[in-house]
Protein backbone atom coordinates (compact mmCIF):
# COMPACT_ATOMS: atom_id res chain seq x y z
CA UNK A 1 0.00 0.00 0.00
CA UNK A 2 1.26 3.63 -1.09
CA UNK A 3 1.90 5.75 1.89
CA UNK A 4 0.05 9.40 0.71
CA UNK A 5 -0.64 7.54 -2.64
CA UNK A 6 -2.94 10.65 -2.62
CA UNK A 7 0.69 13.12 -3.52
CA UNK A 8 2.05 13.00 -6.24
CA UNK A 9 5.30 11.79 -6.82
CA UNK A 10 7.05 14.95 -8.42
CA UNK A 11 5.54 16.55 -4.58
CA UNK A 12 6.58 13.49 -2.28
CA UNK A 13 10.47 14.24 -4.52
CA UNK A 14 9.93 17.92 -4.49
CA UNK A 15 9.38 17.68 -0.31
CA UNK A 16 12.60 15.40 -0.14
CA UNK A 17 14.57 18.21 -2.33
CA UNK A 18 13.89 21.07 -0.66
CA UNK A 19 14.23 19.65 3.30
CA UNK A 20 17.86 18.19 1.78
CA UNK A 21 19.04 22.02 0.71
CA UNK A 22 18.00 23.41 3.85
CA UNK A 23 19.89 20.54 5.78
CA UNK A 24 22.89 20.94 3.74
CA UNK A 25 22.70 24.42 3.82
CA UNK A 26 22.39 24.78 7.39
CA UNK A 27 25.53 21.94 7.78
CA UNK A 28 27.49 24.62 5.72
CA UNK A 29 26.29 27.93 7.92
CA UNK A 30 27.77 25.50 11.17
CA UNK A 31 31.15 24.60 9.22
CA UNK A 32 31.80 27.80 8.48
CA UNK A 33 30.50 30.32 11.69
CA UNK A 34 33.55 29.36 13.59
CA UNK A 35 35.62 31.02 11.13
CA UNK A 36 33.45 34.68 12.89
CA UNK A 37 33.13 35.86 9.35
CA UNK A 38 29.60 35.65 10.41
CA UNK A 39 29.00 38.56 12.85
CA UNK A 40 25.68 37.97 13.77
CA UNK A 41 23.88 35.26 16.01
CA UNK A 42 23.22 32.16 14.13
CA UNK A 43 19.42 30.36 15.18
CA UNK A 44 19.86 26.92 12.91
CA UNK A 45 16.74 24.70 12.27
CA UNK A 46 18.48 21.38 11.86
CA UNK A 47 15.71 19.41 12.74
CA UNK A 48 12.87 20.83 11.43
CA UNK A 49 12.78 20.67 7.95
CA UNK A 50 10.04 18.87 6.86
CA UNK A 51 7.50 21.73 8.54
CA UNK A 52 8.96 24.52 6.51
CA UNK A 53 9.02 22.72 3.26
CA UNK A 54 5.62 20.86 3.65
CA UNK A 55 4.09 24.27 4.35
CA UNK A 56 5.37 26.20 1.37
CA UNK A 57 5.01 23.42 -0.84
CA UNK A 58 1.26 24.86 -1.05
CA UNK A 59 2.10 28.20 -1.46
CA UNK A 60 2.01 30.36 -4.30
CA UNK A 61 4.60 32.89 -4.62
CA UNK A 62 2.32 35.88 -3.76
CA UNK A 63 1.49 34.46 -0.57
CA UNK A 64 2.83 35.97 2.48
CA UNK A 65 5.10 34.63 5.15
CA UNK A 66 6.34 35.60 8.49
CA UNK A 67 8.88 34.01 9.68
CA UNK A 68 11.09 33.91 13.38
CA UNK A 69 14.59 34.23 14.39
CA UNK A 70 15.17 30.30 13.11
CA UNK A 71 14.34 31.83 9.59
CA UNK A 72 16.31 30.14 7.42
CA UNK A 73 14.56 27.33 6.24
CA UNK A 74 10.98 29.09 5.98
CA UNK A 75 12.89 31.26 3.63
CA UNK A 76 14.86 28.59 1.57
CA UNK A 77 11.32 26.66 1.64
CA UNK A 78 9.39 30.00 0.12
CA UNK A 79 11.30 29.96 -2.96
CA UNK A 80 13.84 32.65 -1.28
CA UNK A 81 17.11 34.19 -3.20
CA UNK A 82 20.06 31.74 -1.31
CA UNK A 83 22.86 33.91 -2.71
CA UNK A 84 21.39 37.06 -1.15
CA UNK A 85 20.32 34.98 2.53
CA UNK A 86 23.95 33.87 2.68
CA UNK A 87 25.50 37.14 1.91
CA UNK A 88 22.96 38.61 4.48
CA UNK A 89 24.79 36.49 7.59
CA UNK A 90 28.03 37.41 5.87
CA UNK A 91 26.26 41.21 6.59
CA UNK A 92 27.28 41.91 2.94
CA UNK A 93 25.61 44.97 0.62
CA UNK A 94 24.46 41.90 -1.36
CA UNK A 95 22.27 40.57 1.51
CA UNK A 96 18.63 40.16 1.25
CA UNK A 97 18.50 42.91 4.23
CA UNK A 98 21.78 44.39 3.03
CA UNK A 99 23.76 43.31 5.47
CA UNK A 100 21.76 45.08 8.49
CA UNK A 101 19.72 42.69 9.58
CA UNK A 102 21.61 39.10 10.06
CA UNK A 103 19.86 35.86 10.59
CA UNK A 104 17.28 36.91 12.37
CA UNK A 105 15.56 39.52 9.76
CA UNK A 106 15.21 38.40 6.57
CA UNK A 107 13.51 39.59 3.79
CA UNK A 108 12.77 38.66 0.54
CA UNK A 109 9.37 40.43 -1.09
CA UNK A 110 9.86 39.03 -4.35
CA UNK A 111 9.53 35.47 -2.69
CA UNK A 112 6.57 36.47 -0.35
CA UNK A 113 8.80 36.28 2.54
CA UNK A 114 7.87 39.77 4.21
CA UNK A 115 10.66 39.18 7.00
CA UNK A 116 11.25 37.67 10.35
CA UNK A 117 11.87 38.74 13.47
CA UNK A 118 13.52 38.05 16.59
CA UNK A 119 10.90 39.37 19.26
CA UNK A 120 8.83 35.81 19.93
CA UNK A 121 5.60 36.26 18.69
CA UNK A 122 6.50 39.54 16.99
CA UNK A 123 5.26 38.29 13.45
CA UNK A 124 1.95 36.87 14.20
CA UNK A 125 0.18 40.06 14.35
CA UNK A 126 1.78 41.73 11.18
CA UNK A 127 0.67 38.29 9.45
CA UNK A 128 -2.85 38.61 11.08
CA UNK A 129 -3.11 42.32 9.50
CA UNK A 130 -1.42 41.05 6.21
CA UNK A 131 -4.60 39.10 5.68
CA UNK A 132 -6.71 41.61 6.68
CA UNK A 133 -5.37 43.69 3.60
CA UNK A 134 -5.54 41.06 1.43
CA UNK A 135 -8.99 40.75 2.23
CA UNK A 136 -9.98 44.08 1.38
CA UNK A 137 -8.01 44.60 -1.55
CA UNK A 138 -9.92 40.97 -2.57
CA UNK A 139 -6.92 39.41 -3.04
CA UNK A 140 -6.42 35.80 -3.72
CA UNK A 141 -3.35 35.70 -1.46
CA UNK A 142 -3.52 33.74 2.23
CA UNK A 143 -0.86 34.69 4.57
CA UNK A 144 1.49 32.02 6.92
CA UNK A 145 3.41 32.41 10.40
CA UNK A 146 5.69 30.11 11.72
CA UNK A 147 6.62 30.59 15.41
CA UNK A 148 7.87 28.42 18.17
CA UNK A 149 6.12 26.72 21.46
CA UNK A 150 7.43 29.89 23.67
CA UNK A 151 5.05 32.54 21.17
CA UNK A 152 2.28 30.44 22.77
CA UNK A 153 2.99 31.81 26.06
CA UNK A 154 2.51 35.83 24.25
CA UNK A 155 -1.09 37.44 24.80
CA UNK A 156 -0.81 38.58 21.61
CA UNK A 157 -1.23 35.09 19.33
CA UNK A 158 -4.70 34.91 21.05
CA UNK A 159 -5.34 38.50 20.60
CA UNK A 160 -4.88 37.77 16.44
CA UNK A 161 -6.35 34.47 16.58
CA UNK A 162 -9.48 36.43 17.73
CA UNK A 163 -9.40 38.86 15.11
CA UNK A 164 -8.63 36.27 12.55
CA UNK A 165 -11.89 34.38 13.50
CA UNK A 166 -14.20 37.57 13.93
CA UNK A 167 -12.89 38.32 10.13
CA UNK A 168 -12.50 35.07 8.61
CA UNK A 169 -8.72 35.98 7.83
CA UNK A 170 -7.17 34.20 5.21
CA UNK A 171 -4.02 33.18 7.81
CA UNK A 172 -2.44 29.81 9.04
CA UNK A 173 -0.89 30.30 12.31
CA UNK A 174 2.00 27.15 12.13
CA UNK A 175 3.63 26.53 15.61
CA UNK A 176 6.48 24.96 15.39
CA UNK A 177 6.91 22.84 18.68
CA UNK A 178 10.52 22.12 19.14
CA UNK A 179 9.95 21.55 23.22
CA UNK A 180 12.52 24.09 23.96
CA UNK A 181 12.40 28.37 24.54
CA UNK A 182 16.02 29.17 24.44
CA UNK A 183 16.80 26.83 27.50
CA UNK A 184 13.89 25.97 28.90
CA UNK A 185 11.66 22.95 28.26
CA UNK A 186 8.39 22.54 27.24
CA UNK A 187 7.17 20.61 30.39
CA UNK A 188 9.02 23.61 32.92
CA UNK A 189 6.77 26.23 31.56
CA UNK A 190 3.00 25.21 30.20
CA UNK A 191 0.92 22.41 31.88
CA UNK A 192 -0.17 20.50 28.90
CA UNK A 193 1.79 20.31 25.23
CA UNK A 194 -1.22 20.24 23.41
CA UNK A 195 -0.90 24.16 22.41
CA UNK A 196 -3.43 23.39 19.47
CA UNK A 197 -6.38 22.67 21.69
CA UNK A 198 -6.00 26.48 22.91
CA UNK A 199 -6.67 27.35 19.37
CA UNK A 200 -9.82 24.77 19.33
CA UNK A 201 -11.26 26.92 21.74
CA UNK A 202 -11.47 30.02 19.16
CA UNK A 203 -13.91 27.21 17.35
CA UNK A 204 -11.40 27.18 14.12
CA UNK A 205 -9.56 23.80 12.98
CA UNK A 206 -6.53 23.71 14.79
CA UNK A 207 -4.14 20.50 14.27
CA UNK A 208 -1.32 19.10 16.14
CA UNK A 209 0.84 16.61 13.70
CA UNK A 210 4.06 15.14 13.76
CA UNK A 211 6.56 18.18 12.18
CA UNK A 212 8.77 15.47 11.67
CA UNK A 213 6.88 13.49 8.34
CA UNK A 214 6.87 15.94 5.69
CA UNK A 215 3.67 14.43 3.38
CA UNK A 216 1.87 14.75 6.71
CA UNK A 217 2.93 18.20 7.18
CA UNK A 218 1.94 18.82 3.52
CA UNK A 219 -1.38 17.24 3.70
CA UNK A 220 -2.53 19.38 6.66
CA UNK A 221 -1.31 22.14 5.69
CA UNK A 222 -2.72 21.78 2.05
CA UNK A 223 -6.32 21.92 3.80
CA UNK A 224 -5.80 24.98 5.92
CA UNK A 225 -4.65 27.00 2.41
CA UNK A 226 -7.32 25.12 0.36
CA UNK A 227 -9.90 26.66 3.32
CA UNK A 228 -7.86 30.66 3.34
CA UNK A 229 -8.14 30.68 0.01
CA UNK A 230 -12.20 29.90 0.29
CA UNK A 231 -12.80 32.84 2.61
CA UNK A 232 -13.12 30.19 5.28
CA UNK A 233 -11.23 31.60 7.71
CA UNK A 234 -7.63 31.15 9.60
CA UNK A 235 -6.26 27.09 11.11
CA UNK A 236 -4.06 26.40 13.31
CA UNK A 237 -1.25 23.69 12.87
CA UNK A 238 0.59 22.28 15.53
CA UNK A 239 3.87 20.81 14.13
CA UNK A 240 5.81 18.29 16.98
CA UNK A 241 9.47 18.70 15.97
CA UNK A 242 12.60 19.17 17.67
CA UNK A 243 15.71 20.97 17.07
CA UNK A 244 19.30 19.42 17.00
CA UNK A 245 21.38 22.22 18.08
CA UNK A 246 21.31 24.54 20.52
CA UNK A 247 18.82 27.56 21.19
CA UNK A 248 21.70 29.69 18.87
CA UNK A 249 25.24 28.72 17.61
CA UNK A 250 26.13 25.16 16.50
CA UNK A 251 26.22 22.87 19.80
CA UNK A 252 23.98 20.96 20.65
CA UNK A 253 22.39 21.93 24.29
CA UNK A 254 23.99 18.57 25.90
CA UNK A 255 27.13 20.69 27.06
CA UNK A 256 25.53 23.03 28.67
CA UNK A 257 23.29 20.71 30.42
CA UNK A 258 20.04 21.74 30.36
CA UNK A 259 19.01 18.57 28.00
CA UNK A 260 20.72 15.35 27.91
CA UNK A 261 22.34 13.03 24.94
CA UNK A 262 19.40 10.34 25.45
CA UNK A 263 16.79 12.57 24.68
CA UNK A 264 18.72 14.06 21.59
CA UNK A 265 19.73 10.97 20.12
CA UNK A 266 15.79 9.64 20.31
CA UNK A 267 14.86 12.61 18.08
CA UNK A 268 18.03 12.14 16.00
CA UNK A 269 16.43 8.77 15.61
CA UNK A 270 13.46 10.49 13.71
CA UNK A 271 14.98 12.30 11.64
CA UNK A 272 13.07 14.10 9.15
CA UNK A 273 15.13 14.03 6.02
CA UNK A 274 16.21 10.40 6.70
CA UNK A 275 12.45 9.74 7.40
CA UNK A 276 11.54 11.61 3.93
CA UNK A 277 14.52 9.39 2.03
CA UNK A 278 14.00 6.26 3.29
CA UNK A 279 10.16 6.27 1.96
CA UNK A 280 10.47 7.87 -1.60
CA UNK A 281 13.64 4.89 -1.63
CA UNK A 282 10.89 1.77 -0.60
CA UNK A 283 8.43 4.12 -3.31
CA UNK A 284 10.72 3.96 -5.94
CA UNK A 285 10.84 7.16 -6.40
CA UNK A 286 14.01 7.63 -5.57
CA UNK A 287 17.32 5.66 -6.23
CA UNK A 288 21.16 5.79 -5.47
CA UNK A 289 22.23 7.71 -8.51
CA UNK A 290 19.21 10.43 -8.27
CA UNK A 291 20.20 11.06 -5.08
CA UNK A 292 23.38 11.59 -6.08
CA UNK A 293 22.46 14.41 -8.39
CA UNK A 294 20.49 15.77 -5.59
CA UNK A 295 23.15 16.23 -3.41
CA UNK A 296 25.65 17.17 -6.32
CA UNK A 297 22.73 20.24 -7.41
CA UNK A 298 22.39 21.01 -4.02
CA UNK A 299 25.47 21.43 -2.77
CA UNK A 300 26.94 23.32 -6.34
CA UNK A 301 24.44 25.80 -5.30
CA UNK A 302 25.27 26.11 -1.61
CA UNK A 303 29.19 26.38 -2.85
CA UNK A 304 28.14 29.45 -5.49
CA UNK A 305 26.09 31.28 -2.99
CA UNK A 306 28.95 30.94 -0.36
CA UNK A 307 31.41 31.77 -3.25
CA UNK A 308 29.28 35.15 -3.45
CA UNK A 309 28.88 35.93 0.25
CA UNK A 310 32.34 36.51 0.78
CA UNK A 311 33.36 38.12 -2.68
CA UNK A 312 30.42 40.53 -2.00
CA UNK A 313 31.21 44.23 -0.55
CA UNK A 314 30.35 45.46 2.99
CA UNK A 315 28.24 48.37 3.02
CA UNK A 316 30.01 51.67 3.13
CA UNK A 317 30.95 52.70 6.79
CA UNK A 318 28.61 56.44 6.02
CA UNK A 319 25.83 54.03 4.89
CA UNK A 320 25.72 51.73 7.71
CA UNK A 321 22.51 53.89 9.47
CA UNK A 322 20.69 53.87 5.99
CA UNK A 323 17.39 51.79 5.97
CA UNK A 324 17.62 51.33 9.65
CA UNK A 325 15.37 52.66 12.07
CA UNK A 326 15.36 52.75 15.48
Amino acid sequence: MRYFAEIPDKILLELYTVMLEIRRVELKIAEHYPEDEMRTPIHLCLGQEAVSAGVCANLKSEDYVFSNHRGHGHYIAKNGDLKAMIAELYNRETGCSKGRGGSMHLIDTRAGLLGSSSIVAGGIPIATGAALASMIRKENRISVVFFGDGAAEEGVLYESINFAVLRKLPVIYICENNYYSVCSALKKRQPGADIYKRAEGFKIPAFKIDGNDAPEVYKTAGQAAERARSAEGPSFIQCETYRLTDHHGINTGVESGYRNKEELDLWIDKCPVRKMEKLLISQGILNEDKLIHIKKSIDDKISEAFDYAKASPLPLKNELMKDVYC
